[in-house]
């Protein structure tokens, strides 16, 4: 007898688990709220023709995504074109208190990196090779432990975590970690600052993840041509092709329970029941309005307060009126005195006035994106969560010329207000009521090590018998490539509860079949109206 699943959410972990679910032989329904697959990977056009990502504009670790692929047939880059970013990024930091105006283009290539961080620190420049080497090593340590379930305390004591225990540095940040190989402060920006992926400050993320810029200078970076959300919907269409059924625009109004367990959804179309249901949602939204409070002790709405969440962010999607073509594809600027700009976002909750900013100008690699001789500019700045020190209502047009002041004088774009033909804004308040997120924390639960493996919501849901988790709020966390590893964990426990037999072997070869047609990137009558 097949065995079905019904998965809330078209998020990338709800896509990755329908796809693997379906080509392990169950039945998968996936519901998603919104008219499009995506969720935050999803993407929008604003008049005139420019298109964005959402969320996420760039892929790094591929390789987890090309393994799921290989596992259900396929080769991403068959389906998907993907071209490498570098210069990775180019860091723009402001003279401040804490150091001298310069700039550093992020490159994986050895040598070229070595020679950008001695022209601004000659003494550290031999400190890449080692940082390189050493978190080599401590991603071989730590990759069993984030690709494995934490089902119980007892894989604390796994043999695979106590390998890594050496490597982990509990007392240390990822910037006091980084103070091994490199002195000067806007050096260990260049391998620091990635911890806002993880929505949260160098100066306070766990050592462990100095593993993330290693893993962009490793392994790359990469934009997908058409935006991320090429990816996403390239793996709605594997995933239906594998027999899952994705219907859009149809919410889960609400959870059939039979006592404590799950057995089913209810949407506008009716009852839908299975054998096990996974919440591909922002888990702290999901769990305070789908899961009555009495049947989840261990994250009540009271605790989940308590719950430290990552920061926010304040976007601007401008389409702009002709080419920036010296501006690279990812431009990060960093404030002088960038440790209080961090605790004004995580400690003191109150809007900086000398805010960090980071603009993606895509059309230097994806014309495709705007009209020609047009360019889009995704603009994004981290900001405190939901919280009563902050009327976006009153401060959103205030804050919006702040950071065009700062984009234009900083990046050089002297000229940009007049060249705005098209525009979007979103602040955390819209986070939070348009796409359901939790304080509007963009990057769900912080990675604290106290809320991390066995301390963060599993992937099998312990506290409602058959429900799963997959997507940032659960385990391994946040991240593309993370929610992809979440969601073939996910998957794996599931086939082995269900009694469904299937080799979760990676093909070691790519497939063999014939390369995909590759879509062209959809127009504004097929994209979700954005005011």
């Amino acid at each position: 007898m097949t065995q079905r699943v019904l998965i809330i959410g078209a998020g990338p972990g709800g896509l990755a688990s329908a796809m693997l679910l379906a080509h392990a032989g169950v039945e998968v329904d996936v519901f998603e709220a919104k008219p499009h697959v995506g969720g935050r990977t999803s993407a929008f056009e604003l008049d005139g023709g420019y298109r964005f990502d959402l969320g996420p504009t760039f892929f790094l670790y591929t390789r987890v995504l090309e393994e799921i692929y290989r596992t259900v047939g396929r080769e991403l880059r068959d389906e998907v074109r993907l071209e490498r970013i570098d210069p990775q990024y180019r860091l723009l930091f402001g003279e401040g208190e804490e150091w001298d105006a310069a700039h550093l283009d992020a490159t994986g290539d050895i040598e070229g990196m070595s020679a950008e961080i001695a022209r601004l620190s000659p003494g550290d420049a031999d400190g890449f090779a080692r940082y390189m080497a050493d978190n080599t090593e401590k991603l071989a340590k730590f990759r069993p432990v984030l690709e494995k379930a934490f089902e119980s305390w007892l894989d604390l004591v796994d043999p695979a975590f106590l390998k890594a225990l050496p490597y982990l540095r509990p007392t240390a940040s990822v910037d006091k970690d980084l103070q091994r190989w490199f002195s000067d402060p806007r050096v260990r920006l260049g391998f620091t600052f990635q911890s806002k992926y993880l929505g949260m400050s160098p100066f306070r993320c766990p050592s462990l993840f100095t593993i993330v810029s290693h893993l962009e200078y490793a392994h790359g970076v990469w934009h997908p041509i058409g935006g991320c959300a090429a990816v996403s919907d390239n793996m709605a269409k594997v995933a239906e092709e594998e027999g899952a059924r994705i219907h859009l625009d149809e919410p889960v109004e609400s959870l059939i329970f039979e006592g404590k367990k799950v057995v089913g959804v209810r949407t506008k179309t009716g009852e839908h029941r299975a054998d096990a249901v996974v919440v591909n949602a922002d888990f702290a939204h999901a769990m305070s309005h789908l899961v009555p409070d009495k049947l989840r002790k261990g994250w009540t709405d009271k605790k989940l307060e308590k719950k430290k969440f990552s920061c926010s962010t304040f976007m601007l999607y401008l389409g702009v009126e002709g080419r920036y073509d010296d501006l690279p594809h990812h431009s990060i600027y960093i404030p002088g005195h960038y440790k209080e700009v961090m605790k004004d976002i995580e400690e003191r909750h109150v809007l900086s006035d000398h805010p960090a900013v980071y603009v993606q100008n895509a059309c230097v690699t994806d014309p495709g994106l705007a009209p020609d001789g047009h360019s889009t500019l995704y603009v994004l700045v981290p900001v405190t969560h939901e919280t009563p020190n902050v009327d976006w209502s009153v401060e959103a047009p205030r804050y919006r010329e702040l950071v065009l002041d700062t984009v234009e004088r900083e990046l050089g774009l002297t000229d940009l207000r007049s060249r705005i033909r098209a525009e979007k804004m979103i602040t955390p308040d819209q986070w939070r009521d348009t796409h359901f997120v939790h304080k509007g924390a963009t990057f769900n639960l912080a990675h604290g090590l106290d809320q991390m493996l066995v301390f963060r919501p599993r992937n099998r849901f312990a506290e409602i018998p058959g429900m799963y988790l997959v997507g940032g709020g659960t385990h391994p966390g946040s991240g593309l490539p993370v929610i992809y590893e979440g969601a073939r964990i996910t998957s794996k426990l599931l086939t082995r509860d269900l009694g469904v037999e299937f080799d979760w072997t990676v093909p070691e070869t790519p497939p063999a079949h014939p390369p995909a047609q590759l879509p062209t990137p959809q127009k504004s009558s097929d994209l979700e109206e954005v005011a």
